[in-house]
């Protein structure tokens, strides 16, 4: 049962791939949290990452994840309680949306997303233009690679 690595299936590449870039771009992301966090709260909702058609930068409404968890049957109550928990000063919390899945992204960055932000030192355009295309290289290149 656990003899031998399984080969990885197609539909699980892109969550090993969104692992890999949050890891290597942990303080961007917290900035990047931190200042949309600032600008909106949390009136438009989670950031997401949509992989689909390519990398891109979205916000994932309550209102939406609520109705999709009632499509879904309440399989995702506890990802609402996740984001309804969320202590943005303390973590991320991010949505990757690929394959017609969703995946969790949540840590917390030492230092703080606060204190990130302020050592990027970027504007939220210029940071969301250069983790977008971060986002693509590393994950189309490595797609496409393979």
């Amino acid at each position: 049962m656990f003899s031998g690595i399984q080969p990885e299936k197609g539909d699980n590449k892109w969550r090993r791939l969104l692992d890999k870039f949050v890891k290597a771009n942990q303080p961007e992301l917290a900035a990047l949290f931190w200042g949309l966090w600032l600008e909106n709260g949390d009136t438009k909702g989670t950031i997401g990452i949509d992989l689909q058609p390519q990398p891109h930068f979205v916000y994932c409404p309550k209102e939406a994840v609520k109705n999709l968890n009632e499509r879904v049957e309440n399989r995702l109550q506890e990802l609402l309680g996740i984001i309804e928990n969320n202590k943005p000063e303390m973590e991320v919390l991010m949505i990757g949306i690929g394959k017609g899945e969703i995946k969790l992204i949540q840590f917390a960055p030492e230092p703080s997303p606060q204190v990130c932000f302020e050592q990027v030192g970027k504007d939220l355009d210029s940071l969301l233009e250069s983790l977008e295309e971060r986002i693509i290289e590393q994950i189309i290149f490595n797609t496409e690679s393979r």
